[in-house]
């Protein structure tokens, strides 16, 4: 059935636009009817505010099938949103130092809302290719970027943002337990650093540690992914990789300001 009200103090037909816009982000290249099912919403409604979206430049249509996808344009508000942070100007010798020093993919990550977006990134020559692309975004609960970027938050805001269990399960290890999850961060709070065990992507090990700004408020997360066939037999590989992110992540962070508190 089709949402009548508007939440307090919303404009029902902004909230409907960004409803389309966020389910074509998660779901890619929709019909009108899709859209219609998807959101309760009739379709008369949908064709309207795709129209105006589409007018605004924010959403293409295929000429073949006439389904709709949102535009570039949004990519390249993010973008200016990113450079204005101006995180990665300022990351790009720490990642550089990263992916020399490891040979692996090195990512540069921000929370939004529940999910992580990369915001920059060096591939490795693996012979995992995983379609971790700067611009997507990814659950912050089972990612090892999304753990630290959660770990530092209060706990009302944490089960604000991840929501209900159970979570989605993309993998045999996917933690699903909220009990677990708060677990995972307080000990990542105490480490530092985050593990992704293949929990998003099976085959992937990633390890993860916080960037923290002026105000001591972490900003930002940068991590390491490993090929889990090359490392599960090597824990002193891994743990030295781990080193040398919280020492790289440290020193990021002094470059943005952030003065460690006196031992």
């Amino acid at each position: 059935m089709e949402r009548q009200h508007a939440a307090a103090g919303g404009v029902q037909s902004i909230e409907r636009a960004f409803a389309i816009i966020e389910l074509l982000d998660a779901r890619g290249e929709l019909g009108i009817a899709d859209i219609s099912r998807l959101l309760s919403l009739e379709r008369s409604t949908v064709h309207r505010i795709v129209s105006t979206i589409k007018k605004l430049g924010y959403l293409n249509q295929n000429p073949l099938n006439h389904k709709y996808s949102n535009s570039f344009r949004f990519f390249e508000i993010g973008n200016d949103v990113v450079k204005r942070l101006g995180l990665r100007q300022q990351a790009s010798p720490f990642l550089r130092e990263l992916s020399e020093k490891t040979h692996e993919a090195v990512n540069l990550a921000i929370l939004d809302g529940d999910r992580v977006i990369y915001i920059d990134k060096i591939e490795s020559q693996s012979t995992i290719k995983v379609d971790l692309s700067v611009g997507k975004r990814f659950p912050a609960y089972c990612t090892g970027l999304g753990k630290v970027l959660l770990a530092y938050l209060p706990e009302t805001k944490i089960l604000e943002i991840v929501g209900p269990p159970p979570f989605r399960k993309y993998t045999e290890n996917t933690v699903v337990s909220l009990e677990q999850l708060l677990s995972q961060l307080r000990e990542i709070r105490t480490r530092e650093l985050a593990w992704d065990n293949e929990e998003y992507v099976q085959g992937l090990f990633c390890i993860a540690a916080p960037v923290r700004g002026s105000s001591g408020d972490v900003v930002a997360a940068l991590s390491v992914a490993l090929p889990k066939f090359l490392y599960a037999e090597e824990p002193r590989k891994i743990e030295s990789v781990g080193v040398l992110l919280l020492d790289v992540a440290r020193r990021f962070s002094r470059s943005l300001g952030y003065k460690e508190p006196a031992s």
